[in-house]
């Protein structure tokens, strides 16, 4: 009977030694979740920050796109200004010629 009772003593203080070790891996693995869960968070705000951030420039290149836009309708209006304005000339160089040559006649 006495070897019994020391073989169950001997059983639950391993079972207690170990549902110590237990208990210490369990706060362990929490520890750590707790820590990756803080992580995430931070790294939930800082990935939403950038959105913000992302959605901003987005409509500032739509803004540009459409200045640009206009920037090159405004060229090709002044090049087709330009252009007139040559023939404008050359009409004018051409009307002198025509003037004088008339004046030899």
């Amino acid at each position: 009977m006495k070897k019994a009772k020391k073989q169950s003593e001997k059983t639950s203080n391993i079972v207690a030694l170990e549902l110590r070790r237990l208990g210490v891996i369990i706060e362990h693995v929490d520890g750590t979740v707790s820590l990756v869960v803080e992580q995430y968070g931070d790294t939930k705000k800082t990935l939403d920050n950038h959105s913000k951030i992302l959605d901003s420039h987005t409509e500032m290149i739509g803004s540009i796109k459409m200045d640009i836009e206009v920037i090159k309708a405004d060229i090709t209006f002044i090049k087709g200004g330009l252009k007139r304005k040559v023939d404008t000339e050359e009409f004018s160089i051409l009307e002198r010629r025509v003037a004088l040559l008339e004046k030899h006649r």
